[in-house]
């Protein structure tokens, strides 16, 4: 899909991933920014953007983001909590957004997305994983949405003639993460108390992290080249970095010293998925390599929100 003198939706394009999407399109593109400000913030939305405020569980608010001169979505809405209180409710509610996204394109003849599903489809599964890795069984409710999301991106895309482009995310960090992260998490902690931090599980957790701005330059390269019915592509980087190492990075960052203490168990919280890594041999088949390391992005990412801070 060429990627210039488009016009774009944008789903929960006032929050992390979104933003800075928009950021990248709006050059090029007409950008419509969907989004109930429940996380996203208006001042991350460009200026030039046309905004719908509103939650995408109503039908008139699907139907003011996308319209008849609706060319393409780029879908990112979503409760984005992996360990989720209500998970039968967070279920509901990103498998009803996705289905309400589609619908509308279908009714409109929009038939074009790019979808931001994540690496916890998969759950715990061998390292490197493969996008064609089976069977996918993820262990928390966010990702078996996502699995059941990307179900129905296929069946809109073999049945209704809709292209789809499935993005299945790493740790996706930079500027504006928020808090719930770890990065962003550390550096909220050692703010409060410099002397100690607490580290959920037991710090061996061990994950890829991508820098947003190489995500946002990945998800616009396959847009621009694959064309498949359904184009399912691993966003991340070739390495890792365990939990321990991001307090070592932040610690480093913010010139202090802090005593570790950890929570243990080899899982951070209820779902979490202790140690992974996504194969990218299918992202640089497509021509696409990450500028940086796991730990690069991990570092980039703290010096950026330390930053914004001051």
């Amino acid at each position: 899909m060429d990627l210039s003198g488009q016009r774009l939706c944008i789903t929960g394009g006032a929050g992390f991933v979104g933003s800075h999407l928009a950021d990248s399109l709006l050059d090029d593109n007409e950008i419509v920014v969907v989004d109930r400000f429940s996380n996203g913030r208006r001042e991350w939305v460009p200026g030039g953007a046309e905004i719908v405020e509103g939650d995408l569980q109503d039908p008139d608010v699907v139907a003011a983001a996308i319209d008849g001169e609706t060319d393409a979505v780029f879908h990112c809405a979503a409760d984005k909590a992996v360990n989720s209180d209500d998970p039968d409710a967070q279920f509901q509610l990103n498998t009803t957004l996705t289905a309400n996204v589609l619908e509308r394109m279908r009714a409109v003849d929009c038939d074009r997305i790019a979808f931001t599903s994540s690496s916890t489809v998969y759950g715990e599964a061998p390292r490197p994983t493969p996008e064609d890795y089976a069977p996918k069984e993820p262990i928390s409710a966010y990702g078996a949405a996502k699995l059941a999301e990307e179900s129905l991106l296929s069946v809109y895309a073999h049945s209704h003639d809709i292209r789809a482009w499935v993005f299945r995310f790493a740790n996706i960090v930079g500027p504006r993460l928020q808090l719930g992260a770890v990065i962003p998490d550390f550096i909220h902690k050692l703010r409060e108390d410099p002397t100690t931090l607490e580290i959920l599980g037991d710090g061996r957790q061990e994950k890829s992290y991508m820098h947003v701005v190489d995500c946002v330059d990945a998800i616009r390269h396959v847009v621009e080249r694959a064309d498949r019915p359904v184009n399912t592509y691993n966003l991340g980087t070739r390495t890792t970095t365990s939990v321990r190492t991001i307090a070592d990075v932040v610690a480093d960052e913010m010139g202090i010293d802090p005593e570790y203490s950890f929570t243990g168990g080899n899982r951070g919280w209820v779902g979490d998925v202790p140690r992974m890594r996504l194969s990218i041999e299918k992202l640089a088949g497509a021509g696409y390599e990450p500028s940086g390391s796991s730990d690069d992005a991990v570092r980039r990412a703290t010096q950026e929100l330390l930053d914004a801070e001051r």
